[in-house]
């Protein structure tokens, strides 16, 4: 999953760079726009679901999501609860949670998520209250907590160097910033991090 950041793509395309990413193997873009306005971040997901085939998530706004068309949202602990939002989205709607700590971990674990997205897993300068970083060890420690069967992915200053150990640790993928972002080339970047994922 490649997330977008307004401040690393440098005035770059959104819609462009994200099908650069897919065609380097992303197999899902999360419009992560933290300081626009809903409108803005409803016109690029309605751009990238017109644009690409791989699911759009939008990162915290459920409304916008739906509005847009997209796949699903992404929430963080501070945002309504999933057994809340749930009877009000269509089914096949997905709905991802972050998880930084063990309490964390168990406040989500009842909540009918989608996946469980976890970390920091390694320190990261693209989201500043991140949490320190919990490293492989402690990705393997929060996934033992999810609902038997769900998929976790690892986030949080990921590369190609350290997404295998990611993996290893039991996560299913991962979700990248700046792997991809702070690349000359997204494409070569993101097919890097899916053979490492492999």
């Amino acid at each position: 999953m490649v997330l977008t950041d307004a401040d690393l793509l440098k005035g770059r395309d959104p819609v462009e760079a994200c099908r650069r990413a897919v065609a380097g193997g992303a197999t899902m873009i999360q419009v992560r726009l933290k300081d626009a306005a809903p409108r803005e971040v409803l016109i690029l997901a309605v751009a990238l679901v017109g644009a690409l085939a791989v699911p759009i998530l939008v990162n915290d706004r459920v409304d916008v999501a739906l509005a847009a068309g997209a796949a699903g949202a992404h929430l963080g602990q501070d945002d309504p609860p999933l057994d809340r939002l749930r009877p009000h989205v269509p089914p096949g709607f997905l709905l991802g949670v972050s998880v930084g700590t063990a309490a964390e971990a168990e406040r989500a674990r009842p909540w009918p998520a989608d996946y469980w997205s976890i970390g920091p897993c390694f320190a990261t300068p693209n989201k500043p209250d991140a949490g320190p970083p919990l490293g492989p060890a402690g990705l393997a420690a929060l996934a033992r907590h999810a609902p038997g069967g769900l998929p976790v992915i690892g986030i949080g200053g990921i590369t190609a160097a350290n997404a295998g150990a990611v993996v290893r640790a039991g996560a299913v993928g991962v979700a990248v910033i700046g792997a991809v972002w702070s690349a000359s080339d997204p494409t070569a970047a993101a097919r890097a991090l899916r053979a490492a994922v492999a």
